[in-house]
């Protein structure tokens, strides 16, 4: 039970959440609902899944889901929230949860015409639930980061529910589909990361009655940020402070700059995103693209022989890979253009 706590005390750390969140989220499931630690695999595997698409959708931008203390994004807290109520849910559905099962509460019912609500539906409104009680007991505060926080969170569930799909088996004389029972799916987790990501772009920086929060009444406090987050969906991200320049290395920070970074030059399949990438994180960083060559050797051209040797040829390749390096100016100096970074 013990090693369970350590395990999703260490994964937050890894999210950087401050010392007091540990300290909170360890409590809770100290003191919390027993049953709740039944469901500490499915919140760790879902917390590691949104570390994995974190790392996906930033390979290519200035900051790469590199997690620091002091740089807590809106996406990390989104998507490591939709991880693990994504997780929670499809374990349940998948019956690997005890006191849970598929959503059937619509079965039955007309939902279209030509189809009825049946099957076996995500029951997201568990998986909600669950995550809600772990993620959001991290936040203890009542300032405006626990409530930026706190909205993220629900921006990162609300992605879920989003991107479901109503998936239909037809029914009738050889499949005729003259009636289809259809039930609410998960999509796969790439998905959620795609419309996080974009949700991540469009993200806003909340505004306060700056007055208001130096007046020291925390009646008038909390009536300011309640004001300021009146004005923004719940869907959307939202954040505090403007990012540091993540082009350039900052111990203080934690920040390793983009020097050293590998960026991508050629290729067909490539995306118009990582066609870009060498501008983004060498040229707009002041850097300028070096080109390392490796030769690997390999066995290759393997032939089996009766009876029982195998006769190989050792063949060689030669990797080109593309990175970030130093541009030294007329005078010897580096120069960096300051940019900003995600939210």
């Amino acid at each position: 039970e013990f090693s369970v706590i350590s395990w999703i005390t260490q994964l937050y750390s890894h999210f950087a959440f401050l010392s007091s969140a540990f300290r909170a989220l360890h409590n809770f499931l100290v003191t919390g609902p027993k049953a709740y630690l039944t469901y500490a695999t499915s919140v760790l595997a879902g917390a590691q899944n949104g570390i994995e698409e974190c790392k996906y959708q930033f390979a290519w931008d200035r900051w790469n889901c590199f997690v620091v203390v002091v740089v807590v994004t809106s996406f990390v807290h989104a998507i490591s929230t939709a991880g693990i109520m994504y997780t929670l849910t499809r374990n349940c559905s998948l019956g690997d949860l005890d006191n849970c099962g598929c959503d059937n509460s619509r079965n039955g019912k007309i939902g279209g015409r030509g189809w009825l609500w049946g099957g076996c539906g995500d029951n997201v409104d568990f998986g909600e639930r669950i995550s809600k009680q772990y993620v959001d007991a991290v936040e203890t505060g009542h300032d405006a980061r626990a409530a930026v926080n706190l909205h993220n969170n629900a921006a990162g569930r609300l992605a879920v529910k989003a991107t479901m799909k109503r998936v239909c088996r037809c029914h009738g004389m050889s499949e005729s589909c003259a009636v289809q029972t259809c039930w609410m799916q998960l999509s796969d987790f790439r998905e959620i990361g795609n419309y996080l990501k974009v949700k991540h772009d469009q993200a806003q920086k909340l505004q306060f009655d700056r007055r208001r929060m130096r007046a020291g009444n925390s009646a008038d406090s909390r009536g300011a940020i309640a004001d300021a987050f009146s004005a923004i969906p719940r869907s959307e991200l939202i954040y505090l402070e403007d990012s540091p320049d993540y082009c350039a290395r900052n111990a203080s920070l934690g920040l390793h700059g983009t020097e050293g970074r590998e960026c991508l030059q050629h290729g067909d399949s490539l995306s118009q995103w990582e066609k870009r990438s060498c501008r983004r994180l060498c040229h707009e960083c002041g850097l300028r693209v070096e080109e390392r060559r490796t030769e690997t050797v390999s066995s290759c051209n393997c032939r089996f022989h009766w009876c029982c040797t195998v006769n190989c040829e050792n063949c060689s390749q030669v990797i080109v890979k593309h990175v970030c390096s130093r541009k030294q100016s007329s005078h010897g100096h580096h120069t960096r253009r300051r940019v900003r970074g995600p939210k």
